[in-house]
């Protein structure tokens, strides 16, 4: 009877349920409100303002390079020097034949004087007037044809100096000296490069989307399109933090390529201490916007469900609620929220992976600038307050 009674009380007893896990905790934040102009990210490469190949005007053999490889240079500075002999011999003889076609138009001009004033006393011919005439025409030709002469020969002579284009800096020297190079065409010796650095330009590529956007905000009035104003530019190099470098819009393409389905855009950017050079990849940011009120949340509140952006919210009743959002660009560290979110709405941000639609949980609540990434374009999350306390005590 004991026995029995045992397991009688043993039975009514275990018709208790246990009771259930605790709800998971989460760190939240508050939607943030505050006003913002969105910068819309772009990578580019930059490209020089001015590229120059520096090649003969005329052949010969190279006697000498007056500059040091991969120098600055400014225009006019004097680059490589072709044995100007006989280019120097052809012209002293076009300088002599125009003497000499210079001393016939005199006598020619001296006949046709005589011939005239005899002409007038009726003591020549009509006929030869008519001839120191054509003569004197004759030998004025020539002349123009002996200064032409003149002129190429000096061209030539001036050619056989080979000057700096524009200024920059210049690539090594392809031809070394007392080689013989060509030139004059086409196909002449190539001798060195030239590139411009202060202005230096960025191209990058907008797709269609981001092109219709723009054209959207011109029609709308809120930003004018990069063809008719220069829209602010910002640049960053692969080992700067911020966008520490200022430009302006100054080119975009007049079509959309059929290949790629994007327009190409180019930014203009002062350069005076050259550290920006020709090919160069950059992160660039190109006003997105005017001043506009938006809702701001830490990236790493936004997950990602295939091509679905979500964030979790605490409602009221502190339980889980599944958003759809639409995430704008970064502004100070935060993501815009075009849409799906409503300013102090609590976000989950950490936390996440415990959390399913419509449990409770108990959150937490944190100051959303312990979130906010110390620099655009840093790579590493923040860490909440409760992360740094357990770094600290080493756990």
């Amino acid at each position: 009877m004991a026995l029995g009674l045992a397991l009688l009380l043993a039975a009514c007893g275990g018709g208790k349920k246990p009771p259930g896990p605790p709800p998971p905790a989460v760190t939240v934040i508050k939607a943030l409100q505050k006003e913002v102009t969105d910068w819309d990210d772009y990578t580019g490469r930059l490209a020089a303002v001015d590229e120059v190949d520096v090649r003969a005007q005329v052949s010969g053999y190279l006697e000498s390079i007056h500059f040091k490889d991969g120098q600055m240079v400014k225009k006019g500075d004097l680059l490589f020097v072709i044995d100007p002999r006989p280019y120097q011999a052809v012209f002293d003889r076009a300088a002599a034949q125009q003497k000499e076609a210079e001393a016939g138009l005199a006598l020619a001009d001296a006949n046709l004087k005589r011939t005239e004033e005899l002409a007038t006393k009726k003591v020549v011919a009509s006929q030869d007037l008519d001839d120191q005439r054509s003569k004197q025409l004759g030998a004025a030709a020539a002349l123009q044809v002996a200064q032409a002469e003149v002129k190429a020969a000096q061209l030539n002579l001036d050619f056989t100096r080979i000057t700096a284009p524009v200024s920059g800096r210049i690539n090594r020297h392809v031809v070394s000296e007392g080689n013989l190079i060509s030139g004059g065409a086409a196909t002449a010796t190539l001798l060195t490069t030239i590139v411009s650095l202060d202005p230096i330009y960025a191209y990058f590529e907008a797709d269609e989307q981001a092109y219709m956007k723009y054209v959207r905000l011109d029609k709308s009035g809120e930003r004018r399109s990069s063809r008719d104003v220069a829209n602010p530019v910002r640049l960053a190099l692969a080992d700067e933090e911020g966008y520490p470098h200022q430009g302006r819009m100054n080119f975009v393409e007049n079509r959309i390529d059929v290949d790629t389905a994007t327009i190409q855009g180019r930014a203009v950017f002062d350069n005076p201490d050259f550290i920006l050079i020709p090919g160069q990849f950059v992160r660039l940011q190109l006003l997105g916007s005017s001043p506009h009120q938006a809702v701001l949340i830490p990236d790493e509140a936004v997950v990602s469900d295939q091509s679905q952006k979500f964030v979790w919210i605490v409602n009221a009743e502190n339980k889980a609620e599944y958003r759809k959002v639409k995430p704008g660009p970064l502004n100070d560290g935060l993501r815009v929220m075009s849409e799906g979110l409503k300013p102090n709405e609590r976000v989950i941000v950490l936390g996440l992976q415990n959390v399913r639609p419509g449990i409770a949980v108990e959150a937490k609540e944190e100051p959303i600038q312990n979130f906010v990434a110390g620099a655009a374009g840093n790579t590493t999350a923040p860490v909440s307050t409760d992360a740094k306390k357990k770094s600290a005590s080493g756990q």
